[in-house]
C-alpha cells in the first residue's frame, strides 16, 4: 500500500520529486533512462515522458501494471476481473510506496515492449528548477514496429552481415538509426513541453487549495 507519511503542507505536496529509473526489459546491453519528475504527475503524463525518451510516437496501446493493479486507457470491462484503474486520474504520490514502488510499462502488445520502472527517493524538489529532469542513459530506443526485442536485435545483426539475406529490408528500416546514440536535445525538448503542462497544473492546484 502507498505509505502514510505525516501531513505535508500545500508547498511541500505539491514540490514533491522522484527519482524514477526505467529499464527495457531483455535488452542486452542494457537500455536505460533516468529522471527526476514530481509525484504530482499522473500516468498518463508519465506515458508522455516514456514516449519522449525512448523516441517514440504513442502509435500502440499501452499500459501500466503493479503487484495490485492495471492501468489502462482500456476500459474496466476489458480487463474482466482484473482491477483497473484510469492513468489519467492515478498520480505517482497515490501509488508510491515508502521506500520504492515498481511499475512495469508495457507498450504495443504486438511488440511487448516491457519498462521496469522504479520510483524511489521520494523527497523535496528544487523551487528553481523545472521537472520532469532527464539525468541520463545508455542507448536509443527501438524503433517502433521492429518486431519487440527479437525482431530489433534480428535487424540490427542482419545490418551487420554483409551475407545476411535480410540486410538490405533491415537497411531500408533502420535507414539511419544508431543503437548507440541518445538524441538528448530532443529528449530536453519533449520534457519541457512537459514540464510546462505540470507547472501550469501545479499552480492551478495550489491556487485551488490554497483558497479552500
Amino acid at each position: 500500500m502507498p505509505s502514510q507519511s505525516n501531513p505535508k503542507s500545500a508547498f511541500e505536496s505539491f514540490n514533491e520529486i522522484a527519482t524514477i529509473r526505467m529499464e527495457l526489459e531483455e535488452s542486452e546491453p542494457l537500455i536505460w533512462r533516468e529522471i527526476e519528475a514530481p509525484t504530482l504527475m499522473t500516468l498518463m503524463m508519465l506515458h508522455d515522458v516514456i514516449q519522449s525518451l525512448m523516441g517514440w510516437s504513442d502509435d500502440h496501446l499501452w499500459e501500466f501494471s503493479d503487484k495490485t493493479c492495471r492501468y489502462s486507457l482500456l476500459t474496466e470491462d476489458d480487463w474482466n476481473d482484473t482491477p483497473w484503474r484510469d492513468p489519467a486520474k492515478v498520480r505517482l504520490r497515490d501509488i508510491c510506496e515508502r521506500k520504492k514502488t515498481v511499475l512495469t510499462y508495457v507498450y504495443d502488445y504486438g511488440d511487448n515492449w516491457r519498462i521496469r520502472i522504479v520510483i524511489s527517493d521520494i523527497r523535496q524538489g528544487d523551487p528553481e528548477l523545472d521537472y520532469p529532469r532527464y539525468l541520463g542513459g545508455k542507448r536509443a530506443g527501438p524503433p517502433e514496429d521492429s518486431g519487440g526485442i527479437p525482431g530489433f536485435y534480428n535487424m540490427l545483426e542482419a545490418r551487420l552481415d554483409p551475407n545476411h539475406p535480410d540486410r538490405d529490408d533491415a537497411n531500408e528500416f533502420l535507414q539511419d538509426y544508431d543503437p548507440d546514440k541518445i538524441d538528448e536535445v530532443a529528449i530536453t525538448s519533449e520534457l519541457s513541453r512537459i514540464a510546462k503542462r505540470l507547472n501550469a497544473e501545479r499552480k492551478r492546484l495550489l491556487s485551488a487549495k490554497q483558497n479552500t
